[in-house]
């Protein structure tokens, strides 16, 4: 069976809507962003220059963490376009796996950053001027076994991303569905 469990009427929409596309693109990009200082800020020696990546790395998580509720509520109150009627049954469910476990840990990379922060006693003041709460008092043993999850988080969000972004260019060019259009800004 190829009808996706996201087909719909043929008056359904076919694009996503501007602000959609907008925040699709400016948190991939964030979000590659961040991974890739993230990796490279762990392995430079204690200087100013790690100093400043720990604090920009903070506040871009605070702020990907903020846009990702606003393109939460934006999608709970916004249908999506239906899926190409072509799409076999196991594409769509793997195409609706991907973006709930991606939705997820768009919470959860930042959150298990900012609890890791909070108890290596290290709080977070987003863009140097607001304090933000810890979330868990100051302890250097929870610290330690947190630290691992955030990295495995941003890895796991990473590794789903490109399977994401190689999943929407075969779409378009094998497939040749229409699906990578949906997305792209600009177009008509």
């Amino acid at each position: 069976m190829t009808v996706s469990p996201s087909s719909g009427p043929a008056h359904a929409v076919s694009r996503y809507t501007p602000l959609a596309i907008a925040l699709h693109w400016l948190l991939g990009l964030a979000i590659l962003g961040m991974f890739a200082v993230g990796v490279f800020m762990t392995d430079l020696p204690i200087s100013p220059l790690r100093l400043k990546l720990y604090n920009w790395h903070k506040w871009a998580g605070v702020t990907v963490l903020t846009l990702s509720v606003l393109r939460l509520l934006w999608r709970v109150t916004h249908r999506p376009p239906v899926l190409p009627q072509a799409m076999p049954t196991w594409q769509a469910r793997a195409y609706h796996a991907t973006h709930y476990l991606m939705y997820a840990l768009f919470f959860a990379v930042p959150l298990i950053g900012w609890a890791y922060s909070s108890a290596a006693g290290f709080p977070i003041v987003w863009f140097g001027q607001i304090p933000l709460p810890d979330l868990l008092a100051p302890d250097k043993a929870l610290a330690d076994m947190i630290k691992p999850l955030h990295e495995l988080s941003a890895f796991a969000l990473v590794g789903l991303a490109s399977l994401h972004i190689a999943a929407a260019l075969k779409h378009h060019w094998i497939d040749r569905d229409g699906l990578l259009s949906r997305m792209l800004p600009g177009r008509s």
